[in-house]
């Protein structure tokens, strides 16, 4: 058990710094290849740090062998978005708080309101078809998976086709090659790779040490992926939230929780419908009324102008309410 936690406390320092060198490297990657600041949070940071919890997805649905694996990935499909709309954004306003002294404008948060307010909607459009399939048989249904892959598609194109205004900033040093001011895009494609090769495989120690431990007291297995496996796995995304607000960088944080809610809810659903059943049962549903109000708390909030650090600690919130109906269904 010892060694169990000792590398479960290894896997995470390993994914905190790998993420260190990530949003070091995505930023020059964006300034390489003259991508928006906003794309470079919602589509190559969000595509990069979502790839552990598709991966835990995709192997538990595609190579499960019995019915409680494919849970798993069931379970993994709704619990990323359950944990980035309340755990991951609560963090992001309590770092906002935590580093309000190192800020240069304590009142301002940077962001896109108008921006981030159509992110929350899409993904509420996108959620609601994801949940409401889980509680309809019908022949087909696993086509539909096809659809959700074309939706994020469609949401990629928007992002990357955005116009925005050009903000030129200077950029920290490359980890890799630090005394340079303009480094080759070489080391700037070597360690974004790198660091993300880091990323997959300390999420996958921590994942499968919190696994042991869930066995060893005997957790059933779709519980393991709707709280457990989630909150491993988005671990990236609430590091690099994290690492970007104490930069003063709420937009790329916000951006990047953001982008990897839409994959959350595209990309390992179509995995899901494809190769399961894809039907939810009472845990699942509370977890998914969990994940709508909170970003329905947050969108109504954006709309109203009233977004704040504050509103976004408060969306940890409705991951209480979700414990708590848990233990009141059981």
């Amino acid at each position: 058990m010892i060694i169990i936690i000792f590398v479960l406390f290894l896997s995470a320092i390993l994914i905190y710094f790998s993420c260190e060198l990530f949003v070091n490297a995505i930023e020059w990657f964006g300034r390489k290849f003259n991508i928006s600041r906003s794309a470079v949070g919602t589509i190559l940071a969000a595509f990069g740090t979502a790839l552990p919890e598709s991966v835990v997805t995709f192997v538990a649905v595609v190579f499960g062998k019995t019915p409680s694996q494919k849970d798993i990935g069931i379970g993994a499909a709704l619990g990323g978005p359950l944990v980035l709309s309340t755990i991951a954004y609560a963090i992001v306003g309590l770092s906002i708080i935590i580093f309000r002294k190192q800020r240069k404008n304590d009142s301002r948060i940077d962001l896109n309101d108008s921006k981030l307010a159509r992110d929350q909607l899409w993904f509420l459009a996108i959620f609601f078809c994801k949940v409401t399939l889980g509680f309809v048989s019908f022949n087909g249904k696993a086509w539909i998976g096809l659809l959700f892959i074309f939706a994020y598609g469609i949401y990629c194109y928007k992002e990357m086709s955005a116009e925005e205004e050009i903000k030129v900033e200077q950029l920290e040093p490359l980890k890799f090659r630090p005394q340079k001011v303009n480094p080759e895009i070489f080391w700037v494609i070597f360690q974004t790779g790198l660091s993300l090769v880091f990323i997959f495989i300390g999420s996958q120690l921590f994942v499968n040490r919190l696994e042991m431990i869930s066995r060893i007291f005997g957790i059933p297995a779709h519980i393991i992926a709707l709280f457990l496996s989630p909150i491993a796995t988005e671990l990236p995304e609430v590091l690099n939230a994290v690492i970007w607000v104490r930069q003063g960088k709420e937009r790329l944080a916000l951006g990047n929780i953001s982008g990897a809610m839409m994959i959350q809810a595209t990309i390992p659903t179509a995995f899901g419908l494809l190769f399961t059943p894809w039907l939810f049962d009472s845990y699942l549903l509370m977890g998914a009324i969990s994940t709508t109000l909170s970003i329905s708390f947050l969108w109504l909030c954006l709309r109203m102008k009233q977004f704040s650090a504050k509103k976004l600690l408060a969306a940890s919130l409705f991951y209480g309410a979700f414990i708590i109906s848990i233990f009141v269904i059981k």
